[in-house]
């Protein structure tokens, strides 16, 4: 059976809240991580809604579609009949968006695109983007039906640790700065959202001491400003090395030996370096993870995934996710 077509049961209340906000340090595959996540929330018939603000594409790429519009859309099945569809939030069509919503500049308001709506918006209220990029995505996890959410939850895979405080922090900064009208009320509304129960921000880090530090400054930025911080995912871990010092020369030329394999000094010395680095990296990861632990935060590990990161990939991932507590 291949991977994508093994169940993956329905997310616990271990992951309750509504919009997840994932970031990370460049490179540690938050985008895999968010949309891991989204398969996972989707599993059994819901609806998850994968967002992306950084115009990367990362997410087409990962799926292996084509450029995302500012348009939600169906991206992918998920385990047990749920779907994830799929956003990129662009700042200039989501600027037009706005002004049709509330001023009813709907014609005249694309008039703007010609002119660099955007730019000129960012020039005279700094921050105006990323205003208008969370703002999209308040909108979309509170929007309802009229009977209920259109969305059970929405995943963000949100920019890296560097500049996820400063992100989400904008709205409250434009509503402290805004006297009156929509700008202020959008401003209050999304930064409320961002620190209530229903929003959870999760750090994707490698175990390496970089992203690690990253991390560590991030849940401690984030904590500052007020956001709830979720859990600390640690992705592409490996099977845990068995305990002890590493073997020796002679060991290991008697265990060559006893399974009829070359026993000559290079091959010895080759496999002795190689224990010796391996017990080092168990002995740093396992200090890393010590220093993740003293956050406070919950800590999730997914593993590495050999083959790299497809659908099945996926799906691993998801049902990793899923049985954390």
């Amino acid at each position: 059976m291949r991977a994508a077509e093994q169940p993956v049961e329905p997310a616990r209340p271990g992951w309750p809240a509504r919009l997840h906000v994932v970031t990370g340090k460049g490179g540690t595959g938050k985008t895999s991580v968010a949309a891991a996540l989204a398969l996972a929330l989707a599993a059994g018939g819901r609806r998850t809604l994968l967002v992306e603000v950084e115009g990367r594409q990362g997410i087409a790429q990962l799926f292996g579609t084509d450029p995302l519009p500012y348009e939600e859309r169906h991206l992918t099945d998920a385990p047990g009949g749920g779907e994830v569809r799929a956003l990129a939030v662009d700042a200039e069509a989501a600027l037009l968006e706005y002004l049709d919503m509330f001023y009813k500049l709907g014609a005249a308001g694309r008039a703007l695109r010609k002119l660099g709506a955007i730019d000129f918006a960012s020039t005279i209220a700094p921050g105006v983007r990323d205003v208008l990029l969370t703002g999209k995505v308040k909108e979309a996890t509170t929007r309802t039906d009229g009977q209920r959410r259109v969305y059970d939850a929405v995943v963000l895979d949100a920019p890296p640790t560097g500049r996820v405080g400063r992100f989400l922090n904008v709205t409250a900064e434009t509503a402290r700065l805004a006297k009156v009208g929509p700008i202020k009320t959008q401003s209050e509304g999304v930064a409320a959202l961002l620190r209530s129960p229903m929003t959870a921000v999760h750090v994707v880090t490698l175990l390496e001491e970089m992203p690690v530090q990253e991390t560590l400054d991030a849940v401690t930025e984030l904590t500052a400003f007020g956001f709830p911080v979720g859990r600390i995912i640690v992705n592409g871990t490996r099977p845990p090395l068995p305990a002890g010092r590493a073997t020796s020369h002679a060991e290991l030329r008697r265990g060559l030996l006893a399974a009829g394999l070359p026993a000559d000094r290079d091959t010895v010395a080759g496999l002795h370096a190689e224990a010796v680095d391996q017990t080092v990296r168990r002995e740093l990861e396992e200090t890393l993870r010590a220093e993740l632990a003293e956050a406070g935060r919950p800590l999730v590990e997914l593993p590495l995934l050999p083959a790299g990161v497809d659908r099945d990939g996926l799906v691993t991932l998801a049902a990793a996710l899923v049985r954390a507590d």
